[in-house]
């Protein structure tokens, strides 16, 4: 018989919410917590639905955070089954959002659900802080609530997103922080002309090449205990007409910092422009800042985390700073923990998107315990 974590994932999955649309998801879960005495209130910026649900006044407050929208389904003819009829093969939930984080959302409610059913009386407060611009631009998402919050004078002593962190099996791994991520467009000038008569033109790709040679090999940093060392990518670059005996006469670049806190966002910056100055390359870089590394050292939530998953999982997880970017970095400006844990990621953004599901109850319990070692000291 389903369970009904179970339930509510495959409701959650069902409702078309691509970024950035909702779906009705929050509405739905707004409505279930309003039942158990939380306050719901619907924060819409722009054309992004967001809701903060709250119970209690009290502190410490534990807040659990996600988003209610998905990725692009991609060609739905490529999956196995309907991406928004949830189905379930080989003792797996498939459905786009089942992993990421459609089945954390449902966790999220009935692990609450059932503490304060346990706990009416329970010490501090509960809150459910949901966006639906996570998988989009990220602008007028959990950024501008959390402004919202802070604007009015209220405070998030602990936090967990529910992103989908698990590596091999449920729990193996707590994000207690991320790096940095930090973009910049580079446009290299140079003068087009005929490939036959080089010394009347200048060549921004040749001009480049020692530049891109020189910055995929610097080492920026050895990164610390919690943070691998900063990388430097390119993701783009394009130059030239289409014809083959035409000298470009610009160079268009994109690349991408993912730093850890042994660099900034000034100094990667100075770096870059040390050696574009260093090879008197004539250009133009645009910046662009996603996020900020955040850290939260071992204390009382990752304790209480970590404590939870060894109870439910007998595992004992293991502290990450890897992968991309999440809603973390926003809620982090203003609340000193905050850790990320979440279902196994193997399958998230892909054809055929997926969460065993075992896993599903298994969450619910791990934030319940999480609640229970939070709020209640048991």
């Amino acid at each position: 018989m389903a369970s009904d974590t179970f339930r509510l994932a495959s409701e959650l999955i069902a409702r078309k919410s691509v970024t950035p649309e909702d779906g009705g998801c929050q509405a739905l879960i707004a409505q279930r917590l309003s039942k158990i005495g939380f306050t719901a209130e619907s924060m819409r910026f722009g054309n992004v639905d967001n809701v903060w649900l709250r119970r209690g006044s009290a502190t410490p407050l534990l807040c659990f955070a996600g988003h209610t929208d998905v990725v692009p389904t991609g060609p739905v003819d490529s999956w196995a089954s309907d991406p928004f009829t949830p189905t379930v093969r080989d003792g797996h939930l498939y459905g786009r959002g089942a992993a990421d984080m459609k089945s954390s959302l449902a966790a999220f409610v009935t692990g609450i659900e059932q503490f304060v059913s346990e706990h009416p009386d329970h010490a501090g407060s509960i809150a459910l802080l949901l966006t639906s611009d996570e998988e989009g631009p990220a602008k007028d998402g959990t950024v501008r609530v959390v402004d919202a919050l802070k604007a009015r004078g209220e405070q998030i002593d602990f936090c967990v997103v529910g992103e989908p962190t698990s590596s091999k099996r449920l729990g193996d791994t707590i994000k207690n922080g991320r790096r940095g991520s930090l973009s910049g467009n580079i446009t290299v000038a140079g003068v087009q002309g005929h490939v036959a008569y080089p010394h009347l033109a200048r060549n921004p790709v040749h001009q480049f090449g020692p530049v891109l040679a020189e910055l995929s090999a610097t080492k920026w940093d050895d990164g610390n205990e919690f943070f691998p060392p900063t990388t430097w990518q390119v993701s783009n670059i394009n130059a030239g007409t289409g014809a083959s005996n035409v000298i470009p006469g610009e160079l268009h670049a994109q690349f991408n910092f993912r730093f850890s806190p042994e660099n900034t966002v000034e100094s990667l910056q100075q770096r870059v422009a040390d050696i574009v100055n260093r090879h008197k390359l004539d250009c133009e870089i645009e910046w662009s800042l996603s996020g900020r590394p955040f850290l939260t050292e071992r204390g009382r939530l990752v304790k209480a985390v970590s404590n939870a998953v060894t109870a439910v999982t007998k595992t004992v997880p293991e502290l990450s700073t890897s992968g991309g970017t999440s809603d973390g970095r926003f809620i982090a400006e203003f609340c000193e923990q905050v850790v990320e844990l979440g279902p196994v990621n193997a399958s998230i953004h892909k054809l055929n998107e997926h969460i065993a599901v075992d896993d599903i109850d298994t969450l619910s319990q791990i934030y319940y315990r999480t609640l229970v070692e939070v709020l209640n000291g048991d």
